[in-house]
């Protein structure tokens, strides 16, 4: 298998022990099939790492862990690929840590096993629960910066935020579908992947207190659980549509968005108004179909400059004192959608 890099960061890229790699590359017998895609993929990851970002500096070396449906963390993975090959001077080299669930107890784990093999800085996407602020505590302890990501863990040793401001997406949201809706009342459907993210929570908070104190004739029906997969989600609507003949319209914080229209097509019901959050492949799709009316994006590549900096400052200094940086939130329409990367 022919490559350029020591064994040591093929190792750290496909999180697999110097020897079980140094087996794939010299093609030792007793290695499973998995493990050797794993070392692929890995060599092909800093392939295309390092052709991305071959400027001048000191490389460092950072973990992205996310707990989120795979429709956004490919959109996550492509806006940090894409920041490294144009951050300078500083060259970043990523590592990925996707599930669609996780329980909190194995994304602790995964925290712990990044503290004890070492990296220069953490980027997280997870739920605001004590084990997981106790395990990015352990992390600054080690010395190792997190930034969180898009949602918050505000009562951690998490030296900064990159994302939105969230609730004031939530507000936002509130505003269009009450004029739109107008007079007319209803209600929304409000969709979240999971109550556990700060992030979810407080788009929802903005969303209650603008419909509350400016459109109290509009209803609000929430679904919360569903993890942003489509099944689990699809069920959630169908149950809540089945319950509710006045739901005409939808709020969606968390996701699985071609599911929610779905059931509603097949209860025959329509959707007044549809706002969804992010850019990704699924709501570009329906935005330029108009299945769905507005998306509210924020650009994941200024996140993945504030989580950059962030980690820089952090690491070029003793000090702990880096501010957050908020992406701003763009209404997003059939006829404005920013070209793909």
């Amino acid at each position: 298998m022919a490559h350029l890099f020591l064994v040591k960061d093929i190792a750290f890229q496909a999180g697999l022990s110097t020897a079980t790699v140094d087996r794939v590359l010299n093609g030792r017998p007793g290695v499973r099939r998995q493990t050797e895609m794993r070392v692929k993929a890995a060599i092909a990851e800093l392939e295309k790492q390092q052709a991305g970002a071959m400027g001048s500096g000191r490389i460092l070396a950072i973990d992205i862990v996310m707990e989120t449906p795979q429709r956004f963390s490919d959109a996550v993975r492509a806006a940090f690929e894409a920041e490294m090959a144009a951050f300078l001077p500083g060259v970043f080299r990523c590592r990925f840590h996707f599930a669609e669930v996780m329980k909190p107890a194995e994304l602790v784990q995964l925290l712990d096993r990044i503290r004890l093999r070492g990296t220069h800085g953490i980027v997280l996407k997870a739920p605001d629960v004590a084990d997981v602020a106790a395990a990015v505590a352990r992390a600054d302890v080690a010395g190792i910066p997190v930034v969180t990501l898009v949602t918050d863990l505000p009562n951690s040793a998490r030296i900064a935020y990159a994302g939105a401001d969230n609730r004031a997406a939530g507000e936002t949201a509130a505003y269009l579908i009450g004029e739109f809706l107008g007079g007319h009342g209803g209600k929304v459907l409000v969709t979240l992947s999971s109550g556990r993210f700060r992030g979810e929570e407080e788009r929802e908070i903005g969303f209650r207190r603008i419909i509350r104190a400016h459109y109290p004739e509009i209803g609000i029906t929430e679904i919360s659980e569903g993890h942003g997969t489509d099944a689990a989600t699809g069920t959630l609507a169908a149950a809540a549509l089945a319950a509710d003949p006045a739901i005409n319209a939808v709020y969606s914080i968390g996701g699985g968005n071609r599911a929610v229209l779905a059931v509603f097509e097949a209860a025959k019901r329509p959707v007044r108004v549809f706002v969804a959050h992010d850019l990704d492949a699924d709501n570009r799709a329906l935005l330029a179909a108009r299945r769905i009316g507005f998306v509210l994006h924020h650009d994941l590549r200024t996140d993945a400059r504030s989580a950059f900096r962030a980690i820089m400052s952090r690491t070029a200094a003793s000090g702990r004192a880096v501010s957050n940086s908020l992406s701003s939130v763009e209404i997003v329409t059939p006829y404005n959608m920013p070209a793909g990367d």
